[in-house]
């Protein structure tokens, strides 16, 4: 474990950071008060602190009340050394946010018992953020692919869309439905579906940017939501969605599976969530009854529809909205909401 080491006392430091190293830490020795407190303020920061009480620049206790106003996790342990020895004193220090204290001069056998029960309490603490992570995964996390769940990447595309309105710039959203899916699971059964499902995860997740989000919209169904994407680039990934997933059978324990997938395109400027995606649906629905294994961009007239059913616009002022169509695509300027 790594440990910071914060005193003024050349002597001292000297000591503490021998035995330290004896003992099989990782030592950051700092010889000031301000020095500790940047070292503490780094992302790859101690756990673990021994900070004299008197120091150059800011103090033992002063570097104790920072960290505690500023709530860092994983929790800093702070063991407070001080030639100190009134009740009073002592009080102050765990008061600003001091663990324990030690009294200069120190008994080794003493200091290595107190850092012991910090390393109990630091490891309670990584068992505890584990288990929270596993939880906010297991609740915002499809089981079967890794992938965002339902819920999760609509939130994402809300923000996104609020975000894209706030910056004047569009949001696409493809809609992807893997083809014959059912077929699938009749002929080969479900063991082998979730395979495919998984490894058809994979292949699409490895073409997402950074900044783009993926997540299984029910089934066999993928929601993907390109911010800052015009209609060019979102048809662009769609289709080689498309290549990667046909271009390979999938490997099972059934043999090679051929797999094809269909997707529908929208892209506008509008906060409607639902309006987007039923755009993106529409034009996933006529992929399918055009022979699927193809791209279809939703058309204007999708778009339109879409915010009708979403209650967006109203149904007499439908026609009054700005409409420009790149390649047959939607681009709205919802310049009226």
């Amino acid at each position: 474990m790594k440990v910071l080491i914060a005193d003024d006392d050349p002597v001292s430091c000297r000591i503490l950071e021998r035995k330290l190293s004896k003992w099989g830490y990782e030592v950051v020795v700092c010889s000031d008060g301000a020095s500790a407190w940047e070292a503490l303020s780094k992302v790859d920061a101690p756990n673990l602190a021994i900070l004299d009480w008197m120091m150059p620049e800011i103090d033992g206790p002063e570097i104790c009340r920072r960290l505690r106003e500023n709530g860092r996790i994983p929790y800093t342990y702070i063991l407070m050394l001080t030639a100190k020895r009134r009740k009073e004193d002592v009080i102050a220090g765990l008061d600003a946010g001091a663990d324990d204290y030690i009294s200069k001069p120190f008994d080794s056998h003493e200091l290595d018992t107190r850092l012991r029960i910090g390393r109990r309490i630091l490891d309670v603490q990584a068992g505890l953020l584990r288990s929270r992570e596993a939880l906010r995964i297991q609740a915002t996390h499809d089981p079967l692919t890794g992938m965002l769940n339902r819920a999760t990447v609509l939130e994402h595309l809300q923000k996104e869309l609020h975000r894209a309105r706030r910056e004047g710039k569009s949001t696409g959203v493809i809609m992807a439905d893997l083809d014959n899916f059912k077929q699938i699971n009749d002929s080969f059964g479900h063991l082998t579906g979730d395979a495919v499902l998984r490894e058809a995860s994979r292949r699409m997740r490895r073409l997402m940017r950074n900044y783009d989000t993926i997540g299984r919209y029910g089934g066999e169904e993928f929601l993907i939501v390109i911010p800052g994407s015009d209609v060019a680039g979102a048809e662009t990934l769609a289709n080689r969605i498309r290549e990667e997933i046909a271009e390979c059978p999938i490997s099972t324990l059934e043999g090679m599976i051929d797999l094809t997938i269909s997707l529908g395109v929208a892209v506008g400027h509008t906060e409607d969530a639902d309006a987007l995606i039923g755009a993106a649906d529409s034009a996933l629905y006529r992929a399918k009854r055009a022979g699927k294994n193809r791209v279809t961009l939703a058309s204007t007239s999708d778009l339109s529809r879409a915010l009708l059913l979403a209650g967006s616009i109203p149904e007499e002022g439908a026609a009054e909205l700005d409409v420009s169509v790149e390649n047959e695509g939607v681009q709205l300027e919802m310049n009226r909401f």
